[in-house]
């Protein structure tokens, strides 16, 4: 379980991330980097960056996660492959994997099943723990997802991704009804000062975010939706619906209510367009709902 440990610093002058590598729970400069970068090192409540000199007399409140397993292994679990070659392979993730093992969810995940049907053909851009996954999506979210077979396939489509040329549609159900039939939220996102396991639209420690979304249905209460990711922050359309006022069905974290029948937010990655690394070619492709998405649908009562 991860812990949170109280720093005092004793002297002035002495970089933050100096200071965290003594500590016996961290003992390095890049571990350090990555609590400061995760906003995981706060001063009296705010995040401290990387570069920040302490003073003497300052109390640092550090939350240190989990070790991490040393490596996935494989594992022999079915999956539902939408598209494959020497290159890439693209997923249709069920609802409740996970993508890669971490803290609490050492094997069982996409990465593990990803290792078993590939062979060891994945890229090692990832490391140990992510190898071949370009980008990620939520373990209750279920759709398509792309991995990276070798090393330049993996930069390619990384570089996809930064460009914005990966292109990444989801369907969404939300609460309440939309004015207009399309719109564009373009709205920063960090984790959220107040609870650190979530994150929040802020102008503090955040990155730009934009979401494209246009309504493909209307009912009494809710509002079914297609969204397009320019950019892919952690619970980017689920933090971006709830700032709207329309959180997504079935987001307890976002949306502060359970509803009946659903085990998790209704959200699915729909679509996904990509240049093919080796061959240059347009590769669009298009995944039908899941039941449990369908099924969502057919209680909300007729389309008005």
């Amino acid at each position: 379980m991860e812990k949170t440990i109280l720093l005092k610093a004793e002297e002035s002058g002495e970089r933050i991330d100096a200071l965290l590598a003594r500590q016996e729970d961290i003992r390095s400069r890049s571990a350090a980097a990555r609590l400061l970068e995760a906003g995981l090192v706060t001063l009296r409540g705010r995040p401290v960056r990387k570069n920040h000199r302490v003073t003497a007399g300052e109390v640092f409140s550090v939350t240190v996660p989990e070790p991490a397993p040393a490596a996935a292994t494989a594992q022999a679990i079915g999956l539902d492959v939408v598209y494959e070659d020497g290159d890439v392979i693209v997923v249709n993730k069920p609802r409740g994997m996970v993508v890669h093992p971490a803290p609490g969810h050492p094997d069982g995940t996409l990465v593990n099943a990803l290792l078993a049907h590939c062979g060891g053909s994945l890229s090692g851009v990832g490391g140990q723990l992510r190898p071949g996954i370009v980008h990620r999506i939520d373990k209750d979210t279920s759709g398509l997802i792309i991995a990276a077979k070798n090393d330049a396939a993996h930069e390619a489509l990384s570089a996809q991704l930064k460009d914005r040329s990966l292109s990444r549609v989801y369907d969404a159900v939300c609460h309440g009804g939309f004015h207009d039939d399309a719109g564009t939220v373009d709205a920063p996102i960090g984790r959220d000062p107040r609870n650190r396991q979530r994150m929040a639209v802020t102008d503090k420690n955040s990155r730009p975010a934009v979401t494209h979304w246009q309504v493909l249905a209307r009912y009494a209460r809710h509002t079914y939706i297609r969204c397009r990711l320019e950019t892919g922050r952690t619970h980017q359309i689920r933090v971006h619906m709830a700032y709207t006022g329309h959180p997504l069905l079935g987001d307890t974290v976002y949306g502060g209510r359970r509803d009946k029948g659903l085990e998790s937010q209704c959200l699915h990655a729909r679509g996904l367009k990509f240049i093919h690394p080796a061959t240059g070619r347009p590769i669009e492709l298009w995944t039908d709902l899941p039941d449990w998405f369908e099924e969502a649908l057919s209680k909300l009562g007729p389309e008005i």
